[in-house]
């Protein structure tokens, strides 16, 4: 397959300005260095104030890149999520069934990885507020850290007797790990 061009946008928001300058073109650096990846032009937007907020931030980059296939631009694209991508070159494009498969499962894993990412949060998140509860109801935190002591050596003592178990299994099929 031919090379791909495309024009992207990275934009970045925070504070201060001159740390979002230079964590943009940290940004813009890092995709140039990805592999199948050659960035032929770019162009920096000064920070600008966002409306209605004080003190925020935003700046952009403009980057004109050079794909070796596909999967190097999807990767680009769930990787960085440029907030617009402009494919240029070539016009139209002739897919066989095996690059489909492999840019389908590309982003299927890192749709779950992202996924996976989203429950453990949701689950801390929720540990938190029960937590808080707690000690809003007048319970101590040093209750709460002793708890977090007893479950964590219950959990480390649950997760040996399973792995062993899981080993024990494995040998009377005749499989060795």
């Amino acid at each position: 397959m031919e090379k791909i061009k495309a024009n992207l946008i990275i934009e970045i928001m925070g504070r201060p300005p001159e740390h979002i300058k230079e964590a943009l073109n940290t940004l813009v650096v890092k995709i140039g260095s990805e592999k199948g990846i050659n960035i032929l032009d770019k162009k920096y937007h000064e920070p600008r104030p966002v409306k209605d907020v004080k003190n925020l931030f935003i700046a952009f980059a403009e980057i004109n890149v050079e794909f070796d296939s596909l999967e190097h631009l999807f990767a680009i694209i769930v990787g960085y999520m440029p907030s617009n991508v402009e494919v240029y070159e070539p016009e139209k494009f002739k897919l066989n069934a095996a690059e489909i498969n492999s840019l389908g499962n590309y982003i299927i894993s890192k749709l779950h990885r992202y996924d996976e990412i989203v429950k453990r949060a949701l689950m801390d998140r929720n540990i938190l507020l029960k937590q808080l509860e707690y000690i809003k109801s007048g319970g101590k935190i040093e209750d709460l850290m002793k708890l977090e002591k007893t479950n964590y050596k219950t959990n480390k003592t649950k997760n040996k007797k399973r792995d062993g178990a899981k080993k024990a299994s494995s040998v009377k099929k005749g499989v060795r790990k």
